[in-house]
């Protein structure tokens, strides 16, 4: 039976930009580890990470954490960060979920970005490598990039993923039943777009759904299979409200249909989760990360 590790960032306050840990056994109700304090601290950089992503990398066994370098608690605000800020990965990887190597900088090197954001990967299955995709602003505009790797250290030269008129952050993408579903904050209006290719770096087309296109004030959309349910799970974070993370269910992606859940029938934790990944899970490594730093 899975269970889920959230890793995610709290607030711009104190020691919020740094990387948290959640567990859950069913992907609905969480629990905060280590008694709500970071689980992995920078240095490095800005001093401080936001929208932290784990991928477990299928052919060696590893898992690696992504993070945006930023950290707006030191007060140069947001002008800094979209013009000359966040210019590199963070980067954490480990074998087991506990003990972790990093953090390490890696410049992505997109020409002319003035930031690197929420950078997320996923493994493509007809090359063998994982992409690894982000946000910068380029020519005034926020676009989506991306670039190949093997071992985050080493990366292909980046290209441009996603270009739409308005600007784009805030991507995720899952892979089910041979298509790839890609799910966008459009940042004109603040609503999730959602889209499919059978090809992850091909052309995408538009899945239309009333739902997402009633949810105004969201981000950070990440998504997860909910296996024992047969059904997936989408959070995005009513950041506008400041409410945190609103799940919706759908037991089939292809039609764009989900249902809202209602506030008793999910939990987060007692703290506030802002943008963050959700990975699948073992129960052995779930009960080792329970073991290892504590629920609290």
């Amino acid at each position: 039976m899975p269970a889920y590790l959230f890793a995610h960032f709290t607030s711009e306050q104190a020691d919020g930009e740094q990387v948290y840990f959640s567990v859950s056994k069913d992907g609905l109700h969480f629990e905060d580890l280590n008694h709500g304090k970071p689980i992995l601290r920078s240095q490095i950089g800005e001093e401080g990470v936001r929208d932290p992503f784990i991928i477990r990398d299928p052919n060696k066994g590893k898992f690696y954490l992504i993070a945006t370098d930023l950290r707006l608690s030191k007060g140069l605000g947001w002008q800094h960060a979209v013009e000359s800020g966040s210019l590199d990965l963070i980067i954490w990887e480990s074998t087991d979920l506990i003990n972790w190597q990093g953090p390490n900088s890696v410049h992505v090197g997109v020409e002319g970005a003035g930031n690197v954001w929420a950078p997320e990967a996923i493994y493509d299955q007809a090359v063998g490598k994982i992409l690894v995709f982000w946000a910068s602003r380029v020519a005034g505009k926020q676009r989506m990039y991306a670039s190949y790797t093997t071992d985050f250290d080493k990366f292909e030269k980046p290209f441009l993923f996603i270009d739409h008129s308005h600007d784009v952050i805030d991507t995720t993408i899952v892979y089910d039943q041979g298509m790839y579903y890609r799910f966008t904050k459009n940042e004109q209006n603040s609503r999730i777009v959602m889209e499919k290719s059978d090809q992850l770096t091909g052309s995408y087309e538009r899945v239309e759904s009333a739902v997402l296109d009633g949810l105004e004030g969201v981000e950070g959309p990440e998504i997860y299979p909910l296996p024992e349910q047969g059904k997936w799970c989408l959070i995005v974070d009513r950041f506008k409200e400041g409410k945190g993370y609103l799940p919706l269910i759908t037991s089939d992606l292809a039609n764009g249909e989900f249902q809202v859940l209602r506030d008793d029938q999910y939990h987060f934790g007692k703290t506030k989760k802002r943008h963050g990944g959700v990975l699948e899970i073992s129960d052995e490594e779930y009960l080792r990360l329970k073991e290892k730093f504590l629920v609290g």
